[in-house]
């Protein structure tokens, strides 16, 4: 009997020490998560504040570089604007799409270079003036015979500079189409109108003629010759009307058009001027081309 209570009195022991060891453990959990709880909102109100307090003094007089380092709040707004400025630009760069940056690239061959790993398009050509040894191009009968209006530019080149020919070919400054399809087609020509002088102007202002009156007439045409047709057809046409300068420097002027056509094998685009003579053949300033946009 004395041995049963024994055991009872062991048991009871027993399970109340486990009892208050569990007590213990429970109050060590809600003290210790409590004290967490606080450290966190210490912690996410001091970062807050960095963002929201206006007396940071980022760019006082007063406050040493030393010190801004130092600084906690300085520390977590500079790694901020890292973070954004990257995220701004890594955007940036997602959002320019490889058809823009292709075509940029085929109108803009200096580019070509500067944006790797973007190809060119799979039919392209961007031809530029050259200056030609046999001087202006010659009469070339009628417009009536010829069928296009202006004066033929053969003088381009393919090959050197920033020039590219990108499976199309160049003959006879014609540039020769190889597969049907939508081609983004574009064209510039520079001129340099010779001065008449003053003293001419003011012997022609004697006899009644102002040099306000006088002006000519530049046009540039973007052709098209189909194998099927004889007649050229014209795409493409720009003009301006300039005044003679005036004084002892000459007068320079551009043209510029860029438009869409379908084309066919076989065709061949072509560039008439009006006053081929007065053309600057830089190849910088005068070029044309075209790089294929779409399958027929």
């Amino acid at each position: 009997m004395a041995i049963s209570i024994s055991f009872q009195c062991l048991g009871l022991i027993i399970l109340a020490a486990i009892l208050l060891q569990t007590i213990a453990v429970a109050v060590s959990f809600m003290y210790f998560n409590k004290v967490l709880n606080t450290m966190q909102e210490s912690f996410s109100s001091s970062s807050v504040s960095c963002l929201i307090n206006t007396n940071l003094h980022l760019g006082s007089e007063d406050s040493a570089a030393d010190d801004k380092k130092s600084d906690p709040c300085w520390q977590v707004t500079q790694q901020l604007h890292y973070l954004i400025e990257k995220s701004m630009a890594d955007k940036f760069q997602k959002e320019i799409s490889t058809a823009m940056r292709k075509k940029l690239t085929g109108v803009l061959p200096i580019l070509s270079s500067g944006i790797r790993g973007v190809p060119l398009p799979e039919v392209a050509a961007h031809v530029t003036g050259v200056v030609s040894s046999t001087g202006p191009p010659a009469a070339e009968g009628s417009q009536r015979s010829r069928g296009y209006l202006g004066e033929r530019v053969r003088s381009w080149e393919g090959q050197k500079g920033l020039s590219f020919l990108q499976n199309m070919e160049l003959k006879g400054g014609d540039l020769l189409v190889p597969r049907a399809g939508l081609y983004y087609i574009y064209a510039q020509t520079y001129f340099r109108l010779p001065s008449t002088g003053e003293t001419e102007g003011e012997a022609k202002e004697e006899m009644g003629e102002t040099k306000e009156e006088e002006g000519t007439q530049l046009v540039q045409y973007i052709y098209k010759k189909m194998s099927s047709y004889s007649v050229p057809i014209l795409l493409m046409k720009s003009s301006r009307s300039v005044c003679w300068p005036r004084g002892q420097e000459p007068g320079l002027f551009s043209l510029h058009q860029a438009g869409t056509a379908f084309l066919q094998p076989a065709d061949c685009l072509f560039i008439t001027v009006s006053n081929a003579s007065a053309m600057e053949m830089d190849g910088r300033a005068s070029y044309f081309g075209a790089f294929l946009v779409g399958l027929g």
